[in-house]
């Protein structure tokens, strides 16, 4: 409220929304109690019983659609949010753990376990990191309905159950490096969507090549050979096959079945960048599903994030054609 916004402001990016419906009882009601996109035979006979044209009922739909979509002022907001948390967590994690001797050596997560001290610092950590994906879990069943919610829901749910389940169990040393890894790449993300709200698009396009580096290098390259190797292979030779071992490691491996899925979309969205010379759309997240016609940005290039008041359905994760929707 008091930095996004007249961030947002200076850059340009003003407080309004798509163009809002006229006015109609008819159409209201259709749109209110049976349907929100009208097939082509609902279509013909509210064209008939209002004399309006079909293509003018079309619109007065896709407007109606777009007129409760929040606007570009409000997305940066949230982004920029978004972008300040993941910025100020990632350095704090690296922080805390470049002095510490697990982040060097990860057979020290499982030295003298469980009798390991809970530091103040690493407790905060903890804590913030909790705190924040309870409230994306949240907010999820609030924002507009998006085509990934299932796999953003089931990334949650196993966060959440991770790092309660490691706090639970002090296994909070190797819980440490799974959250810094994880922050690694997430705040490129939300600078990308911040540059292409600003219309940076150039700068937009950088960021997101540059996260999707991170993001497979990270996720396909230092997570299973860093991370599943001393959860999977160090702790069982240091401390045997424990209870929660099979949990514990099964809640990570659902995490590196996802990183698979992303990294394969943002490997698809790059080639066909490579081949068209621009990145035409974020193949990993974060667009909504109720969008009917794309948008081209000034330059004549569709953006990683670019937003529109209407644009083509889409399944948020997995795009099948070259059309980019309105996130």
């Amino acid at each position: 409220r008091f930095i996004a916004k007249p961030c947002a402001i200076n850059l340009g990016i003003q407080d309004s929304g798509p163009h809002r419906a006229q006015p109609n009882a008819v159409l209201e009601k259709v749109f209110t109690s049976i349907t929100k996109s009208p097939d082509g035979k609902r279509l013909e006979g509210l064209s008939k019983q209002l004399d309006w044209d079909v293509r003018k009922v079309q619109r007065w739909f896709r407007q109606r659609r777009n007129q409760d979509k929040p606007t570009t002022l409000t997305k940066f907001c949230e982004s920029m949010w978004r972008f300040t948390f993941y910025l100020s967590i990632f350095f704090y994690g690296i922080r805390f753990l470049w002095t510490a001797p697990w982040f060097w050596d990860t057979r020290q997560c499982w030295y003298n376990y469980p009798f390991q001290p809970l530091t103040p610092r690493l407790y905060y950590y903890y804590i913030l990191e909790l705190a924040f994906y309870w409230s994306l879990m949240f907010s999820q069943f609030t924002d507009i309905k998006r085509k990934d919610f299932l796999i953003m829901f089931v990334h949650h749910l196993a966060t959440i159950g991770l790092i309660t389940f490691s706090y639970m169990n002090n296994m909070v040393r190797v819980g440490t490096l799974v959250l810094c890894l994880h922050d690694a790449s997430d705040f490129l993300l939300e600078a990308a969507k911040l540059a292409n709200y600003a219309k940076y698009q150039r700068l937009c396009d950088a960021f997101f090549m540059l996260f999707g580096v991170v993001f497979i290098v990270t996720r396909l390259g230092i997570y299973p050979f860093w991370i599943l190797n001393t959860t999977l292979f160090e702790s069982w030779e240091l401390i045997g096959p424990y209870p929660s071992w099979w949990l514990f490691n099964g809640l990570l491996i659902t995490l590196q079945i996802l990183h698979i899925i992303w990294s394969y979309l943002i490997i698809r969205t790059a080639s066909k960048a490579l081949v068209r010379g621009k990145v035409s759309k974020d193949d990993r997240s974060d667009v909504e599903s109720s969008s009917e016609e794309e948008e081209v940005t000034p330059h004549g290039t569709k953006g990683v994030f670019s937003t529109s008041s209407n644009g083509s359905n889409r399944i948020n994760g997995h795009v099948g054609s070259g059309q980019w929707t309105e996130e």
